[in-house]
């Protein structure tokens, strides 16, 4: 069944996509379709008709987020990164309520804190290490080239799925996000190729093994998502605003908290009726 809803959040998802710091899997998350696409991606075979549409209607306006407004985002976080990156910090802050309830932890144990801290940790940890050398721009498509960019889909494929890691943050730590970027800007579909081969491995091989942590440990794995997404917050933070940033900043806080808190509840409800 088509649904504009899924249409539009595969829009939003794709064109935050690039911008660095900013998870493609956390703005699935706080949009509320998180567990649909890791069910429809894993368990594609059990109802593959409507799993293929479902990834459609999602996949190709993700496609056409990514192009048409990864550029321009990043353009505006370049010249207002502050008051840009506080309206992402209020996403996030507005999904927690939501999410913590989904989890269903009636008592926290050390086990649920535990997985917390190694989500926020891992995630943290990623802003301390250093980017590969290297002009990946500048990358000719040969060999060597076409089995980097194959491993470097398979690498961001994790910052697709797991909330609060990064897409753009790995392929800046892989060297290649100028490569990705530049080749988005082109529409250099053939230099695309080997690193959309291997996302599509990463998503199917990590979906499968995230949906089995879902169903086993649905506690932990929710506790640990949270994790990802809380740190994801380290590594957005753009500094304290001054003078003029300070109004705003707190203005596209409210503002980002406000959408997704009530997105997520009407979200619930539905799911509810």
């Amino acid at each position: 069944m088509f649904s504009l809803s899924v249409v539009l959040k595969g829009f939003v998802v794709g064109s935050t996509m690039m911008v660095p710091g900013v998870s493609g899997g956390s703005m699935a998350m706080v949009l509320g379709i998180y567990d649909r696409l890791i069910s429809s991606i894993s368990s594609f075979f059990k109802d593959w008709k409507g799993n293929a549409l479902y990834l459609l209607q999602f996949g190709i306006p993700a496609l056409l987020g990514i192009v048409l407004c990864a550029g321009p985002i990043s353009l505006l976080i370049d010249y207002f990164p502050i008051v840009s990156m506080f309206f992402f910090i209020g996403l996030v802050f507005g999904s927690l309520p939501m999410l913590y309830k989904t989890a269903r932890i009636d008592r926290l144990s050390w086990k649920h804190i535990l997985s917390f801290v190694i989500g926020a940790a891992v995630v943290v940890s990623m802003a301390f290490l250093p980017p590969m050398g290297g002009d990946a721009a500048d990358l000719q498509m040969n060999a060597g080239t076409f089995f980097l960019q194959v491993l470097t889909g398979i690498v961001v494929a994790v910052g697709f799925i797991l909330p609060g890691i990064s897409t753009s943050y790995l392929l800046l730590l892989l060297g290649t996000y100028d490569y990705v970027m530049l080749a988005i800007a082109n529409l250099n579909i053939m230099a695309l190729v080997p690193f959309v081969l291997g996302f599509v491995l990463g998503v199917i091989l990590l979906t499968r093994i995230l949906e089995i942590c879902m169903q086993r440990f649905p506690q932990m794995t929710y506790a640990m998502i949270i994790g990802f997404l809380v740190g994801s917050l380290f590594t957005v933070y753009p500094g304290n605003p001054s003078g003029w940033e300070i109004p705003l900043s707190i203005l596209m806080f409210a503002l980002g908290f406000v959408i997704i808190y009530f997105v997520s509840k009407k979200e619930a409800e539905l799911e509810k009726a």
